[in-house]
Formats: structure tokens, sequence, C-alpha cells
């Protein structure tokens, strides 16, 4: 269960040792540290379209649950950061540096701020700039981003994983995998022994071209990515 949906939950117990190692000995629900960083991360996120509206803190108090002695300091925390969006990139990098051992904890967060983002009913494009830049400072790479705006959002339709409907978290032989059994069903060939009309040929060929650019972009997307890590 997401970490940030259930914060006022693990208020009272650590994370999963399976998911983080060498975090704060803190809780993160009782680390001023955190709560500080995340509810500023919100409030300056609600800002990013230039209205921070009633409903995106109803999303941000949805998602982060202070108790009830420090929730009127979490409201004076927000009103305050929500008056720009000048410092976020502080209070990512304290974040990411104070949890660094617990990747899926930030992921979480990141959860909750693509919550935020959208309580309005849009994600503007400013606001998802914001989201991608919180997403590089935590240290993730432009993968695990992908995947959590296709979680939230939906894949877009010029996605090469979209196309081949391949998690973005696939390895490059699950990728290789699906690329494969979709060229397969897609293959023209199977259209002209079904003796089916041209037009119905000429929809296989695009399709399986569409399979064949979006696999090549993905793998080449992947080495680039690789070259930049050895670099």
């Amino acid at each position: 269960m997401s970490f940030w949906r259930n914060i006022a939950g693990l208020a009272v117990k650590k994370p999963d040792a399976g998911d983080c190692a060498d975090c704060p000995a803190t809780r993160p629900g009782e680390d001023p540290a955190f709560s500080t960083a995340v509810t500023a991360l919100g409030a300056k996120l609600a800002k990013v379209d230039g209205r921070a509206s009633v409903g995106e803190f109803d999303a941000f108090s949805q998602v982060f649950q202070p108790d009830a002695a420090s929730e009127r300091n979490i409201h004076r925390l927000y009103d305050l950061a929500r008056q720009t969006t000048r410092g976020f990139e502080s209070y990512a990098r304290r974040l990411a540096k104070r949890y660094a051992g617990c990747p899926t904890l930030l992921e979480d967060v990141l959860d909750g701020l693509f919550h935020i983002a959208a309580a309005d009913g849009v994600v503007s494009p400013d606001e998802l700039e914001y989201l991608e830049q919180v997403s590089d400072l935590f240290g993730f790479s432009p993968l695990v981003f992908r995947r959590l705006k296709a979680v939230h959002l939906g894949i877009g339709a010029d996605d090469p994983y979209g196309v081949l409907s391949a998690p973005h978290d696939a390895t490059d032989e699950e990728v290789r995998a699906i690329w494969k059994a979709a060229l397969s069903e897609a293959h023209p060939d199977r259209a002209r022994a079904r003796g089916l009309p041209n037009e119905f040929i000429e929809v296989a060929e695009a399709k399986s071209a569409a399979i064949n650019a979006a696999f090549d972009d993905i793998m080449r997307e992947r080495r680039a990515m690789a070259l930049e890590g050895a670099a």
C-alpha cells in the first residue's frame, strides 16, 4: 500500500525493511524534516499553475494527514510555501538525501504530488514539468517518471511503451519478447493468409511499422541512458 496514502498509519511504524535501507531512525510520519519538505513541495506544486486552489489543499490533506497537534503548523507552512514556487529544489534535495536508502518512499511522495496536481481535473504542462524536476532531484530515471506519469495520467499516444503495451520498467529481454509477440500478431502475412482485402493488409503493414519503430525508440533511449549513466 502507498506510503503517502497511508502516512497517518506509517506515523506509528517504520517503512518496510525490504523496501528501505539506511533510512533515518525516526519514522517518516514523526519526522519534522519529512513533514516540512513534503508540505512545501505540495504547496509549491499548487502554485505552479498560478492558482493555489482550495481543492488542491483538500487533496493535500487527503494524502498527508498530520496529527491534530501539528495540523495548525502544517496549514501555516502550506499557506506560506504556496506564495511562490521558488525554492522547491532545496526541499526535494533534502528529502532525496535524507531518504536516499528508501526510494520506495520517495516514489510514494511523487505519487502524492501527482494526486495534488490532478485535484482540479487538469495537470498543466507547468505542473508536469515541476513533477519531472522533483523526480529528477529524487534521483529517478526518466523511465521511472514515465511509468509514474502513465499510472496517473495514462500512457501518451506517442509513448513507444504504449504502442507495444509494455511496462516502462520491463527488462530489455521482456521488451524484446513483447515486441516479437506483437509483431507476429500484426504481421501482414497473417492478413494475407486469412484472405483479407488489400486495405487490411495495408493496415497490418502500418501497424507492423509502428511496432518496429516503437521497439527501436525504446532500445535507442535505453542505450543512451546507459551511456549517460556510465559517463
